[in-house]
C-alpha cells in the first residue's frame, strides 16, 4: 500500500502530464487547413473588417483611406473542459494503470477538439448567418458596386443545389491565403490541470483526486467567398461548376478576388470519400459513358473530416 506523500503524487503528475502529452501527438487535426487561428484577449471579439479585401488604387493627391461598413459579427468565447476522477484508493494501492490511456486518450481529444467545432459549421452554413447577415451559404451575397459600399449592391451566390438530389452536401474551399473561409478564435490554449491536494475538498468528501483539461475558444464564419456549398451530385462538371463560381467572385468595388486557382480543399463526408479520391487521383475517369483523361488529377486537398455532419 502506498503512501499518499507529495512526492509521490508530484511523480503521479508528471506521469499522467506525460501520458496527456503523448495522446496529443497521436491527433492528426484538420481545423488549421480550413480556419484562420485568431488569437483572443477578451471575453469575445468583433470582427468588423470582415468585408474588406485590401486592394490598390492610384495615388493621386492625398491618400485616400476606405469608408468601410462595420459589420459587427461577433465571436463570444465560451469555456470547455473535460475531467478525470482518480480514486484514492486506486493511489494507495497501487492501481494507476487504467488512468495512463484515459490521460492519453484525453490529450487526444485535446488535439483533434477544434475539428468538432470547426467542421459542423459547414453543414450549418446553409442556416446559419456569417458577418453580411446572408446565410453562409446563400444564393444573394451583396458586393456593392463601389469600394466604400456607397453604391448598388449585385447578388453573388456560393451555394450550388439541386432539388432534386437527395445525398450528402459537400464544400469546395479556397485555402490559398492567409485567411481562411471559417474562424478558430483561441482565448485560452488547452492546458492540463491536477487537483491534487491532499487537503482539497472533493479528496475529503469523496476521496477523488482530479486530473482535466480546459480551454476557452470558439468557432465562427470568416470570408463567404472562400466557401462553396453544394447540394449536387459530385461530378466533375460540378466540380468545374465551383470553380467557376469561384472566379467569378468579386470585391466591393469590382475587383477580381483571383480565387479559385489553387490550393483548393474539397472538404466531403464519408458517403462521398471514395468519389472524391478517384476524381482527384485517376489519370481517366469516365465522362458519360467514355473514358477520357482526368484533368481535375491531383487539383485538390480532399479532407473527410470526422466531425462533419450533414
Amino acid at each position: 500500500m502506498a503512501i499518499i506523500t507529495s512526492p509521490v503524487l508530484n511523480a503521479i503528475r508528471t506521469g499522467f502530464r506525460k501520458n496527456f502529452e503523448d495522446g496529443k501527438t497521436r491527433g492528426m487535426p484538420m481545423y488549421n487547413a480550413v480556419a484562420t487561428i485568431v488569437p483572443s484577449s477578451t471575453k469575445s471579439n468583433t470582427y468588423g473588417w470582415l468585408g474588406q479585401w485590401p486592394g490598390f488604387r492610384e495615388w493621386i493627391g492625398e491618400r485616400q483611406l476606405k469608408s468601410l461598413k462595420e459589420h459587427g459579427y461577433t465571436i463570444t468565447n465560451k469555456a470547455f473542459e473535460s475531467t478525470v476522477a482518480v480514486d484514492r484508493d486506486d493511489i494507495e494501492d497501487d492501481n494507476l494503470g487504467v488512468y495512463s490511456p484515459m490521460m492519453d486518450e484525453m490529450g487526444y481529444a485535446s488535439s483533434v477538439f477544434p475539428d468538432e467545432l470547426i467542421f459542423p459549421l459547414l453543414g450549418a452554413g446553409f442556416t446559419s448567418t456569417c458577418y453580411d447577415g446572408q446565410y453562409f451559404f446563400d444564393t444573394d451575397h451583396p458586393v456593392n458596386a463601389e469600394v466604400d459600399g456607397s453604391g448598388a449592391d449585385t447578388s453573388f451566390s456560393n451555394a450550388i443545389i439541386d432539388a432534386g438530389y437527395a445525398g450528402d452536401a459537400w464544400y469546395l474551399l479556397d485555402t490559398s491565403r492567409s485567411l481562411k473561409p471559417l474562424i478558430f478564435q483561441e482565448r485560452k490554449g488547452m492546458q492540463f490541470v491536477a487537483m491534487d491536494n491532499p487537503n482539497d475538498e472533493q479528496v475529503f468528501m469523496n476521496k477523488v483526486f482530479r486530473y482535466g483539461v480546459d480551454c476557452r475558444c470558439n468557432v465562427g464564419y470568416g470570408f463567404w467567398q472562400m466557401a462553396i456549398g453544394v447540394k449536387k451530385e459530385l461530378t466533375p462538371a460540378t466540380l468545374w461548376e465551383a470553380i467557376n463560381m469561384f472566379r467569378s467572385f468579386k470585391a466591393d468595388g469590382g475587383r477580381p478576388l483571383g480565387l479559385g486557382k489553387n490550393k483548393l480543399t474539397l472538404v466531403v463526408p464519408s458517403s462521398l470519400h471514395e468519389q472524391a479520391t478517384k476524381i482527384n487521383e485517376r489519370e481517366q475517369i469516365d465522362d458519360g459513358g467514355v473514358t477520357v483523361s482526368n484533368e481535375l488529377k491531383g487539383k485538390f486537398t480532399v479532407l473527410n473530416p470526422d466531425y462533419l455532419q450533414a
